[in-house]
């Protein structure tokens, strides 16, 4: 019996295409969910960036299973979890993408964690778990009224964390680029609260204006803005803001 209100399994991973076709091909014999993809674009092997947009895009959906395959330690002994956070259960590799967006979909309820064996008549590939590992098993999670009912799922205490860096907030602030989205907009891990009151503010040592939407300025001109994340973001107007303030994932960014 599935879960009241939970009729749908959404689809992530950094695969591209067309190995997303054969992970929907194996969910659709095992179970007559709705098949939504999130997206299969995120950055290859990239951990840390899939786990930051899940963390945004997840919580908009209404209750449902969620396959995550962001994977670099596919065919290693890393083990495969289930995650459940409140209405919602995240299938994923445990490394870690899963946690983030858990932890905002649970609230001030505590995620639950349960480790994933492989189904009894599994022959995996060593280099296609989301097919022959995940996708199997956000079938049977689907299908289980709890998570602690499916088939071969087990509690487990030890699971692989992942949190993001906190920024440094003073009279000054100093933070990282978690991730540049498909626009060129370098986004940060430092609170939007601290543009507040300012119409123009110093970025590495440069002057640069703050604004409240892109077209605030002329094409071409760089801004400092609050994205839709609520973080800072380093952008220009119809241009890329990683190219033009010269940023990229990972580094660091002043701002006084």
């Amino acid at each position: 019996m599935v879960q009241p209100g939970c009729t749908m399994i959404t689809l992530a991973s950094d695969f591209g295409t067309p190995y997303p076709a054969a992970m929907k091909g194996v969910i659709l014999q095992r179970s007559d969910a709705r098949l939504v993809d999130i997206a299969h674009d995120f950055p290859r092997q990239d951990v840390r960036a899939a786990a930051f947009w899940l963390r945004e895009v997840l919580p908009h959906f209404p209750a449902a299973t969620h396959l995550v395959v962001v994977d670099p330690g596919v065919g290693t002994d890393r083990a495969a979890v289930v995650v459940e956070a409140g209405d919602h259960r995240i299938v994923a590799p445990d490394n870690g993408v899963a946690i983030p967006a858990a932890r905002r979909l649970a609230g001030d309820e505590a995620v639950s964690v349960y480790e994933v064996a492989y189904d009894d008549d599994e022959t995996a590939s060593n280099t296609f778990h989301g097919r022959d590992v995940f996708a199997p098993a956000a079938a049977r999670i689907h299908e289980s009224a709890a998570v602690a009912d499916a088939d071969r799922v087990s509690p487990t205490e030890e699971w692989v964390d992942l949190t993001f860096p906190s920024p440094e907030i003073g009279d000054d602030a100093a933070g990282e680029v978690l991730v540049v989205d498909g626009f060129g907009n370098a986004i940060t891990n430092i609170p939007g609260s601290v543009l507040d009151g300012r119409d123009e503010i110093t970025v590495n040592g440069e002057r640069v204006p703050v604004r409240d939407a892109y077209a605030a300025l002329e094409p071409g001109e760089r801004l400092v803005t609050v994205g839709s994340h609520g973080n800072v973001e380093f952008a220009v107007n119809q241009g890329r803001g990683d190219e033009a303030f010269g940023l990229g994932v990972g580094d660091i960014v002043e701002l006084s």
